[in-house]
C-alpha cells in the first residue's frame, strides 16, 4: 500500500507537473498571440499612417500641378497685356511723330510760301506784308490787348 501510495503520489505530481507545463505552455502561447497581435496591429496602423501620408502627398502635388497651370494661364495672360498695351504705346508714339512731322512740314512750307512772299515784295518795291493770321489770338483775346497805349 506505500508502494501504491507513492506510486499515486508520483503519478499526481507527475500529473501536477504535465498540466503545469501545458498550462506555462498555453501562457507562452497567449503571450505569443499577444505579441503578434501588437505587432500587427502596430503594422496596421504604420500601415494606416503610410497610406494617409502618401494620400496627403498626392494631394499636396495634385494642389502644386494645379497651381502652377494657374500661375502659367496668368503669366501668359499678363504677357498678352503687356503685349497690348506695348502696341497702344508704340501707336501713340507713332501718332505723335506723324503730327510733329506734319506740322514741321507745315511750318516749313508756311515760311517757304512767306519767304517767296517777301522776295516778291522786294523785287517788286511792295509795302510791308503782315504775315499774322486771326488763328494768332488766344480764344478771343487778341494781342493788341497787351501793348502799352
Amino acid at each position: 500500500m506505500k508502494v501504491k501510495k507513492i506510486k499515486k503520489e508520483e503519478k499526481d505530481q507527475q500529473m501536477k507537473m504535465q498540466l503545469q507545463a501545458q498550462q506555462n505552455q498555453a501562457n507562452m502561447q497567449s503571450q505569443q498571440m499577444a505579441a503578434q497581435t501588437a505587432i500587427q496591429k502596430i503594422q496596421a496602423e504604420g500601415q494606416v499612417k503610410m497610406q494617409s501620408k502618401q494620400a496627403e502627398i498626392a494631394f499636396e502635388i495634385e494642389k502644386l500641378k494645379n497651381e502652377a497651370m494657374l500661375k502659367a494661364q496668368l503669366m501668359d495672360r499678363e504677357f498678352q497685356y503687356n503685349l497690348q498695351i506695348k502696341g497702344i504705346e508704340e501707336k501713340q508714339i507713332n501718332e505723335r511723330e506723324q503730327k510733329r512731322e506734319k506740322g514741321k512740314s507745315e511750318r516749313i512750307s508756311q515760311q517757304n510760301s512767306e519767304q517767296s512772299q517777301l522776295i516778291n515784295q522786294r523785287k517788286n518795291d511792295l509795302p510791308p506784308i503782315k504775315f499774322e493770321s486771326n488763328e494768332d489770338s488766344l480764344d478771343g483775346f487778341d494781342l493788341a490787348e497787351f501793348e502799352p497805349r
